[in-house]
């Protein structure tokens, strides 16, 4: 006497679950991947350490070195072109203005820079800072 169960008449099939599952890591991996992948557009300063907010969005970077030497997006420039070129592109694209100064550079070369670009119109100028450990 044979036992019929119905098992022997179903058909292979392919469980969706585990692939969908599989597909949900590889998309967790990659999204974790490029969120550490941030570049930094800048000249390569020591820059202070301090708690502060993250600026949102792409910023215009100044950057100041310890040599005191300017920078408007890796471009060197003397103070005199920089700041109308620093207003230029902010009245074009209204990017916020952001300070990346040594820890070395003078005080005054960062002062005298946020003052000029402030009077000149810029709205938002922030100085650059790295997260205390």
């Amino acid at each position: 006497m044979r036992l019929h169960s119905g098992y022997e008449e179903r058909r292979p099939r392919l469980d969706m679950i585990s692939l969908m599952d599989v597909m949900f890591l590889i998309l967790v991996f990659f999204v974790y991947s490029i969120f550490s992948m941030a570049v930094h557009r800048g000249i390569k300063v020591n820059l202070p350490s301090i708690n502060g907010l993250p600026e949102r969005g792409d910023p215009i970077v100044v950057s100041v070195t310890a040599e005191n030497l300017l920078y408007l997006d890796k471009r060197p420039l003397p103070m005199d072109a920089l700041i109308p070129a620093a207003v230029a592109m902010w009245k074009q694209t209204r990017r916020p203005v952001v300070i990346s100064a040594d820890r070395e550079a003078k005080l005054g070369v960062g002062i005298e820079l946020l003052g000029k670009l402030k009077n000149d119109g810029i709205e938002r100028v922030v100085f650059q800072v790295k997260g205390s450990q």
